[in-house]
């Protein structure tokens, strides 16, 4: 077993509870780890052979800005089951952030990470 490890991927979504939130984009970052058996790709050198980080870094994407949720919780969980349409993922952990959040306090970003 091994993880393709997708860090980062920033994209612009419609996503909270508040009435602002749910008119205007704002930033999201997502990382993802995805558990899938690497030995056949690191033999075989085929992408064939593993899962393309390209093409789920797309479908990420797609998600946060094209779905609408009010939750983090609901937007990580939507990552993941796009992350497990492939059936060599045996298993994923995904972090979504919201890196402007509606809170009083100042602070970095607010999170939420779930594991499939």
């Amino acid at each position: 077993m091994g993880k393709i490890v997708i860090a980062g991927l920033r994209e612009l979504g419609v996503h909270g509870v508040l009435p602002e939130e749910q008119t205007r984009p704002q930033p999201f970052e997502v990382d993802v780890e995805l558990t899938v058996n690497l030995s056949k790709a690191g033999e075989s050198d085929a992408i064939d052979d593993t899962v393309d980080y390209a093409a789920v870094s797309e479908a990420i994407s797609r998600v946060v800005r094209s779905e609408r949720y009010q939750l983090l919780e609901r937007l990580a969980t939507r990552i993941a089951e796009v992350c497990c349409t492939d059936d060599r993922v045996t298993g994923v952990a995904v972090t979504v952030r919201k890196l402007h959040p509606p809170v009083r306090a100042m602070v970095d970003h607010v999170a939420v990470r779930i594991e499939r």
